[in-house]
């Protein structure tokens, strides 16, 4: 029996992406699933696709900027399990831009949806985390720890979700619940240098590349998958991959101007 086989598990932007990756990792260590997202066919071909072996999954379609929509979903962890031992905060989206030219209201859309997307859920699944002594899992970026040129509103939206886990560890760790940050450099994927090329046309060329042109091997979404959920097993505060990163984000917290001019040299 695995550590996860029974555990009930929500994920947020569970349909496709990082969150449906990490939904099919769940499945085959045994977790019961709740899949949430906005996008009702995207998340039919992923309950079509997991119960091809035996997982008890549900999806949910949710927007976790509408709390009357999150707490709809949480209405329905209730009704299908009664129970809830981890929290996965996978909903979010990046972008890019120059910050000053980057819209007051886009700020607003990233933050709403990557920061307090997460907030919502966390707050409304916290009273049944506690009672499993569960653990919520908040997907950040390299960008919850440094910031990239060319970004637009994305850092800002993930720092917040970085100080916001912080919190939460201090506050309710204590009472058994464990949070785990992790934050992934630029995660391979089919349209790696084409997805942002509407919006970065007018910006130099490493701002279409992934995580703003840093020279980084894009991560295997797979491998990824499985060091979360090792991390949430051993109950550890922090993941960073690739892991040479924590010493530059500890070194900007030192020396940012020797830490700028190394973001500088990586980003193009």
């Amino acid at each position: 029996m695995t550590y996860w086989q029974n555990k009930v598990v929500l994920v947020t932007g569970g349909a496709a992406g990082l969150g449906g990756r990490l939904a099919t990792h769940f499945a085959r260590v045994g977790a019961r699933l709740v899949l949430a997202d906005r996008d009702a066919a995207a998340l039919d071909q992923a309950r079509t696709a997991l119960r091809e072996g035996p997982t008890v999954v549900h999806t949910v379609v949710t927007d976790v900027t509408q709390s009357a929509s999150v707490a709809q979903l949480f209405q329905r962890v209730d009704d299908e399990f009664g129970q809830l031992d981890a929290l996965v905060n996978c909903a979010g989206r990046s972008g890019r831009g120059a910050v000053v030219d980057t819209p007051v209201e886009t700020f607003q859309a990233f933050l709403d949806l990557n920061f307090l997307g997460t907030v919502r859920c966390t707050q409304a699944a916290m009273g049944r985390l506690l009672a499993s002594r569960g653990h919520v899992i908040n997907i950040g970026s390299l960008a919850a720890k440094m910031a990239a040129r060319y970004l637009g509103a994305y850092p800002a939206s993930k720092f917040a979700v970085a100080a916001f886990s912080h919190q939460l560890r201090l506050e309710l760790g204590p009472r058994g619940l464990h949070v785990l940050l992790v934050c992934p450099g630029p995660i391979a994927r089919p349209d790696a240098g084409r997805r942002y090329a509407a919006e970065s046309a007018q910006l130099p060329e490493a701002a279409r590349q992934p995580g703003g042109g840093v020279r980084l091997r894009g991560l295997d979404p797979d491998d990824l998958c499985r060091r979360i959920l090792r991390a949430a097993e051993r109950r550890v505060p922090e993941l960073v991959v690739p892991r040479s990163a924590r010493l530059l984000a500890a070194l900007l917290q030192l020396w940012p101007t020797l830490g700028d001019r190394i973001i500088g040299r990586m980003t193009g």
